[in-house]
């Protein structure tokens, strides 16, 4: 077997200067597209990837949320004694859990893929960044979620990892490094404008002026603004509009991260020994070094100290300012109440990011569907969903709607991770292959905004397959008004629209990737059973050839409809009064905690 170097990441300076140097790529995200003239030159190899076995990613999933548990409680315990608070498990739940989900979810699959290639291939050598660990600790889960989509922060966890595992026969070569060089992987972020500050300075004396301390907290509510307002008026206070703060930021202290090494038992297995060493090399500084900081913040916001109660759809992620006030106020008996705000909920068999919102929620807000196991799950609909109707042209275009994902794993749910992004890449060529050139041409496709180093454009254009681009910029909304068909290649939002909005459409993915649980299944069946639902490029770009001369014919069918309609009270239901629905039920959320306040 020809001994090979290991390269972890796509960043070449870590790569060997030598082109004749034999190689070992650990995955496919090691190769961007664009940099096909580099790495073809290299005698190499790429290691499989081991959740391309889905068995094993089920079953790796269920181990993780077992480990992360653990880590949960002892880090909450931890926190507790250094900022000398008695916070419950659910406080910190709701503040740091979705970093250490995703965390540990990521070094699983981190720490896997390296220890597997070392254990079945003939590694003796790789080259890592000689760089400051410290630059590689976020300030806050924003900054996390920006920094792990990037090479050199992967980079240096591999690094980590590979140190954690006290690899003696493993030649290293140091390689200098700096952080100057751009990654332009990761989404880009908005910079703020002058108008911008200026609004928000207006916005915040407008929210000072008109809440009190019992006022109702509505934050990233997902509602149309005017619906937000209106509803807050229903609910008998002037509406404000609170919005998403910047985390104060604070500088790492190596003093204090020694203060939470989370030592465990030796009897544990060797990944929660690598856990237990990288938490305190990543752990955000607003949760550590600048936890006294994020605490007195929100005062200074002038947010309601004893909310009648607290609704999000999108703060319980990143935004820490948020989730720090609003854990705080759980504790004194303030409902939280979180909305559905996207597609593929209640449709997965496993997902972290579903799991976490309804275990920290004190009500969840589905959009039709419910899980009796599950009691703080309402069905209440899209709550996005309340403008009018959408319009298509039947004489029109078609709208076909790619995803891309990041190239390597980040949290878990059922979707193609990493390189299978590939395999679904195949699928959407074979798609357009199928279909005569007449109806290709009526294809717009519409790129993701977010191209995490895939180099999407790069690639279709390579294929020589001639469509029509969308770089994932323009309003989707108006995209459809000038199309007959809407083809939708993934499990999300989108199609969930289209077909609330009655819109013909064509929905094809790999059920291999995109795995569903019991209780959809038998729905999409019946999407099957009238071609708006197909599990091969093939059998949908034969439904397209075979409906596209008369759409509506199809479309408007007694049986489409029925089935179309059956599908979407479940899960993306259109209530008639949403208004007057939410006000009821946050009512009835009111009296329910009042009621334990005053055992009433």
């Amino acid at each position: 077997m020809v001994a090979r170097t290991l390269i972890t990441t796509a960043d070449e300076r870590t790569w060997p200067k030598d082109t004749n140097e034999p190689v070992l790529f650990l995955g496919e995200w090691c190769r961007r597209y664009s940099r096909e003239h580099v790495w073809s030159k290299y005698d190499a190899e790429v290691a499989p990837y081991h959740w391309d076995d889905r068995t094993k990613l089920y079953s790796d999933y269920k181990y993780i949320t077992r480990i992360y548990e653990h880590f949960l409680r002892l880090l909450s315990r931890k926190l507790n004694d250094v900022h000398g608070v008695n916070h419950s498990l659910r406080y910190w739940r709701i503040l740091i859990g979705p970093w250490l989900g995703y965390f540990i979810q990521m070094l699983f699959d981190r720490w896997y893929m390296l220890s597997i290639t070392l254990a079945n291939n003939n590694v003796n050598k790789m080259y890592w960044l000689e760089s400051d660990e410290s630059e590689f600790i976020p300030n806050d889960m924003s900054e996390f979620t920006a920094m792990f989509v990037m090479d050199d922060w992967n980079e240096i966890v591999y690094s980590q990892i590979l140190g954690a595992l006290y690899i003696k026969e493993l030649d290293v070569v140091t390689v200098s490094a700096s952080r100057n060089e751009k990654d332009n992987t990761a989404p880009k972020r908005n910079s703020r404008s002058l108008a911008r500050i200026l609004f928000k300075k207006m916005l915040f004396i407008y929210n000072v002026l008109v809440s009190n301390k019992e006022t109702a907290f509505f934050i990233s509510s997902y509602l149309p603004l005017k619906n937000d307002l209106k509803l807050q008026l229903k609910l008998g206070q002037l509406p404000t509009i609170w919005r998403s703060q910047s985390c104060p930021v604070a500088k790492s202290s190596f003093e204090k991260r020694e203060n939470i090494n989370c030592n465990i038992l030796d009897s544990f297995d060797e990944f929660s020994k690598v856990v237990a060493k990288l938490i305190p090399k990543h752990l955000p500084t607003a949760y550590l070094e600048g936890y006294q900081k994020l605490k007195s913040y929100p005062y200074k916001l002038g947010w309601p100290s004893v909310p009648k109660f607290i609704f999000t759809s999108n703060a319980y992620l990143a935004d820490d300012v948020f989730k720090q006030w609003a854990a705080e106020k759980t504790e004194i008996n303030t409902p939280l109440v979180i909305g559905q705000h996207g597609g593929h909920f209640g449709m997965n068999p496993f997902s972290f990011d579903e799991e976490h919102q309804i275990k920290i929620a004190d009500r969840w807000l589905s959009w039709g569907w419910s899980d009796d196991s599950r009691p703080q799950i309402i069905p209440v609909g899209n709550l996005k969903d309340t403008s009018n109707a959408v319009e298509y042209d039947p004489t029109g275009g078609a709208l076909m709607v790619e995803m891309a994902i990041p190239r390597q794993s980040y949290h878990l749910y059922s979707i193609p991770i990493s390189r299978q992004w590939l395999d679904y890449f195949q699928d959407q060529q074979l798609f357009l292959k199928l279909l005569p050139l007449k109806l290709r041409n009526k294809i717009l496709l519409r790129l993701y905004s977010h191209d995490y180093g895939w180099d999407q454009f790069d690639r279709w254009k390579d294929t020589g397959i001639e469509v029509k681009y969308d770089l994932g910029k323009s309003n989707i909304i108006s995209l459809i008004k000038k199309s007959r068909l809407y083809i939708s290649t993934y499990n999300a939002t989108t199609y969930l629209e289209s077909l609330n909005w009655n819109i013909p459409t064509i929905i094809f993915w790999n059920p291999v990737h995109w795995e569903l649980n019991e209780d959809v299944a038998p729905y999409f069946m019946l999407l099957k059973s009238v071609g708006i639902f197909h599990e091969t490029p093939e059998s949908a770009a034969q439904q397209m050839i075979k409906v596209w001369d008369d759409v509506d014919v199809w479309w408007k069918s007694v049986e489409v409809q029925a089935i179309r309609m059956r599908f979407c009270d479940q899960y993306t239901k259109k209530p008639k009064e949403p208004l007057s629905d939410l006000n009821a039920l946050f009512h009835e959320i009111v009296r329910e905690f009042d009621c334990f306040d005053s055992d009433c």
